[in-house]
């Protein structure tokens, strides 16, 4: 058995993360095991694997990484190790030992589907697919195939994903049935979306769409060609940010015919501000939410404060599925990060930011940049300002799409007979729009 004696990594790459535990810092040893790539040895990967999953008392790790360190050649120890890796949330680390398990199983198919995990963890969606293709000879339908569209849907490969998706017969067993019916809806969704944004590599509203139903309303117009193609990274919002959010959101609710009769606020102070605005915009009254709720638009700010809020999680647990006639607008949903259920509306996508009334940057008369103090005015009086905002389009740097009403009437018109469809399940996944994350 591996003795958990110090044993200092021969690698220099794997030396960093050492010398990061030496100092008690977990988070940066993962990082440099992440920086270190996927080449390095196994058998020492795991040596760091036991000092940092000891130090988090993660048990489970420890000892699957232990028994990795002591017999790096086993396929058990490998797999072993890469399903702890994914259970605690390091997906990255479990890839190259699932990898190798999968070589010397010859192809285990519960050793396929573990890798497929990590790398749906990872966002690696050409890769899983790739992996799934290899092995088609000896998977199964279910869940295998599944597994093969929906990571070629993810990566943006549709023709592949049709063409598993013609060969894949409906589940036997009913417990696949909600996902047999989600995969339906998403490339119901790509057919529409196809037709009017080509659903190429930076279409962010299209795939957006496809992925989990949700309509973008607005496009970051920062750094579209360096890296961000239309997410932000970090945001100070405004009120002619929100106003345009909403007005985004009422053109939507036009092209699909859809006639709210009531906006449903919601219990934190971010999503009730944004809701009043909205009750104006729309022109319908505002009142408190109420579970099954029909004919309502559910106004958040962003889900995951409302999620913070007392009674939030029980809120969120009764919109995964809509209520006849009802719609759930988010106005700035975390994509590193997403919320765990996906709004039928968004009004842009954002790493971080901070809502117009929140605590913001501001830079003193000394040159030192400090955060404001809240807005703390009611609720009301804020959300005049929302509607008495100017809602016209930040011109950006010029880099990125015009993104104008005309685009997104269009874009609301093609999706409308697919829209409204499901429940709200989360999408984790960046998709095959990929954006630059920021540490």
């Amino acid at each position: 058995m591996f003795s958990r004696r110090n044993r200092r990594p021969k690698s220099p790459a794997l030396s960093t993360a050492w010398e990061a535990l030496d100092g008690g810092d977990v988070p940066g040893a993962l990082r440099q095991l992440r920086a270190a790539g996927e080449d390095q040895p196994l058998g020492e990967v795991a040596q760091v694997v036991v000092r940092a999953a000891e130090a988090a008392g993660f048990d489970d790790l420890a000892e699957a990484a232990a028994a990795l360190a002591a017999a790096p050649e086993r396929p058990r120890a490998l797999y072993d190790f890469g399903y702890a890796c994914v259970e605690r949330g390091v997906s990255h680390l479990a890839v190259p030992a699932l990898r190798e398990a999968l070589r010397r199983s010859d192809g285990s198919p519960a050793v396929l589907r573990e890798l497929v995990s990590a790398y749906e963890d990872e966002g690696r969606h050409r890769e899983a697919a790739t992996e799934l293709v290899r092995h088609e000879s000896t998977f199964a339908h279910w869940p295998d195939r599944y597994l093969l569209v929906f990571n070629a849907v993810m990566a943006g490969d549709l023709d592949l994903a049709r063409r598993q998706h013609a060969l894949l017969p409906d589940p036997e067993d009913p417990q696949w049935q909600p996902a047999r019916e989600r995969q339906n809806q998403m490339l119901r969704r790509a057919a529409d979306a196809e037709g009017v944004g080509g659903l190429g590599p930076t279409d962010l509203r299209g795939w957006q769409y496809v992925m989990g139903g949700s309509v973008l309303g607005t496009l970051s117009p920062y750094g579209f060609t360096a890296g961000m193609s239309g997410r932000y990274a970090w945001l100070q919002d405004t009120p002619g940010q929100c106003l345009r959010g909403l007005l985004r959101l009422r053109e939507l609710l036009a092209a699909a015919e859809v006639g709210p009769r009531s906006v449903s606020l919601l219990p934190d102070r971010d999503s009730r501000i944004l809701g009043l605005a909205a009750s104006e915009v729309l022109g319908v009254p505002a009142e408190p939410f109420a579970p099954g709720r029909a004919d309502t638009v559910v106004v958040a700010y962003d889900l995951d404060g409302l999620a913070a809020h007392d009674g939030g999680p029980e809120i969120i647990g009764e919109l995964f599925e809509r209520a006849p006639g009802q719609v759930l607008h988010e106005h700035a949903s975390c994509w590193t990060d997403p919320p765990a259920i996906t709004a039928d509306s968004v009004g842009l996508l954002h790493q971080s930011a901070v809502a117009p009334w929140g605590r913001k940057l501001r830079q003193g008369s000394d040159g030192q940049v400090a955060r404001s103090e809240p807005d703390d005015r009611p609720e009301a009086e804020i959300a005049a300002e929302i509607t008495g905002a100017d809602p016209a389009a930040d011109p950006g740097d010029g880099t990125g799409p015009a993104d104008t009403d005309a685009e997104f009437a269009a874009f609301a018109t093609a999706v409308r007979g697919t829209w409204l469809h499901g429940v709200r399940a989360r999408v984790r996944s960046a998709g095959p729009v990929r954006s630059s994350r920021f540490a």
